[in-house]
C-alpha cells in the first residue's frame, strides 16, 4: 500500500544526526532521560508520548509509541482512553481559541 508516509521511514530518523552529530547526541540524551522512570512511570509517559502523537499527527509516533506501550503492558483501552484525552484537550483549544473571533467580530460589528 503506498502511503505519504512510508513506515520504513522511521527506522531512518537517527540518520538525521549524520549531519549535526553533537546536536543529535544531546538530542538523544535529553529525549531518553525523559522516558525514564521519574515521578511518572516509563509506562505512563509511553502513554504521554502516544496521546500526543496523535494530538500533533505524526504517524511515525503513534506506531512507535503504541508499540511501545503494547511492550510496557497497556492494553488497547489505556491507549484509548489516552487518545481521548488529548483529543478533548485539543478540541477544547480549538473551541477556547473561537474567543478570539468572537472578539474580532465584535469589534468589527460595533
Amino acid at each position: 500500500m503506498e502511503t505519504y508516509y512510508n513506515p520504513a521511514d522511521l527506522a531512518k530518523f537517527p540518520t538525521m544526526g549524520e549531519a549535526a552529530p553533537e546536536l543529535w547526541e544531546k538530542f538523544q540524551s535529553w529525549y531518553g532521560a525523559c522516558f525514564e522512570d521519574g515521578a511518572l512511570s516509563a509506562r505512563e509517559k509511553d502513554l504521554i508520548a502516544l496521546a500526543v502523537a496523535t494530538a500533533v499527527q505524526c504517524p511515525y509516533c503513534i506506531d512507535a509509541y503504541t508499540n511501545a506501550c503494547l511492550q510496557a503492558g497497556a492494553d488497547s483501552a489505556q491507549m484509548t482512553e489516552a487518545i481521548n484525552v488529548a483529543a478533548a484537550i485539543r478540541g477544547g483549544a480549538t473551541l477556547v481559541h473561537g474567543v478570539q473571533m468572537k472578539n474580532i467580530a465584535k469589534k468589527v460589528e460595533m
